[in-house]
């Protein structure tokens, strides 16, 4: 009997820190190496650093050209996406404001759609940026994983090649977002080509 083989998940990485000296490159440095090694995906980085993916905070239904220049580049990145991770610090207990104008300048491109995070800071480890997330993202129609990937005082876990200097618990932690992801991703892909979404 022959095996249909289905194409692979496309997993959307957003690194959500746009702060100069930001630490967030080498957190997501860490979660990619796990991520681009995961049988399920294909893997896709926006980073809210790169100028190319600057969105305003001031919405508009009819945006002038440079900023439709800028969504040209990473809406389609999104709405092809079958999953994304959100790589994000927790600032001011909240999470960056770029990352809040990147959801909000979208509606469809998150729908129906899993959504994993891996969180970094000070003693929270960005746990309540996560938990504020969830809720951003329930609004968006998105599924939010149970478990996720947080690193309390971020920058003692690190060397300074950006190797974890103790992997084995945040290993196992890359493990299951990631597994938890494509199990939704897969469940929720099937589900779309039988009946489309209602949202």
């Amino acid at each position: 009997m022959e095996i249909t083989r289905t194409a692979p998940l496309r997993l959307a990485v957003i690194v959500a820190s746009n702060r100069a000296g930001r630490f967030g490159p080498v957190v997501a440095d860490w979660f990619l190496d796990h991520a681009t090694r995961h049988s399920d995906f294909a893997v896709d980085v926006i980073d809210l650093a790169d100028p190319a993916t600057d969105l305003p905070t001031a919405l508009s239904y009819d945006p002038p050209p440079a900023v439709r220049d800028r969504l040209a580049k990473v809406s389609p990145v999104l709405a092809g996406a079958d999953a994304f991770v959100v790589v994000t610090p927790e600032y001011n207990h909240s999470f960056p404001a770029a990352l809040k104008s990147l959801i909000d300048w979208h509606f469809t491109e998150w729908q129906a759609k899993p959504v994993g995070f891996v969180s970094y800071g000070g003693l929270s480890g960005g746990l309540r940026a996560v938990e504020q997330l969830r809720q951003v993202f329930a609004e968006m129609h998105a599924v939010t994983v149970r478990d996720t990937v947080s690193f309390h005082n971020a920058h003692g876990h690190f060397d300074e090649d950006g190797r974890h200097k103790d992997p084995t618990a945040p290993d196992a932690a890359a493990k299951t977002v990631l597994d938890q992801l494509a199990w939704w991703a897969h469940a929720l892909r099937d589900a779309k080509s039988a009946r489309p979404y209602g949202g």
